[in-house]
């Protein structure tokens, strides 16, 4: 299972409608596992981007979550991979 830190910014058409993304929200998150991913964290947050979403998956569940999401039109993501201190140990282990 993969780690994915999310950076989301609202559309025109999600900042018009701002007042319905917690609860947009929600219905991802209902979706996520649904898809068999866990929604490990959500922060709204003041700068750069308006939202910051941590999930745990596999990357083609992932995408495909996302891909979802972004096609309603109200966000656009940012996403990467993230890798555990452990993991990172595993993969540089062989350098």
């Amino acid at each position: 299972m993969g780690m994915h830190i999310t950076l989301v910014n609202f559309t025109d058409q999600g900042i018009r409608n701002v007042k319905e993304s917690p609860d947009r929200f929600e219905a991802f998150k209902v979706l996520a596992e649904q898809m068999g991913l866990s929604v490990v964290g959500v922060y709204y947050t003041v700068g750069h981007y308006d939202m910051v979403v941590i999930i745990e998956g596999d990357d083609e569940t992932a995408t495909s979550a996302l891909l979802k999401v972004g096609s309603l039109g109200n966000v656009r993501t940012e996403t990467m991979r993230a890798y555990s201190v452990d993991n990172m140990r595993k993969l540089v282990g062989s350098l």
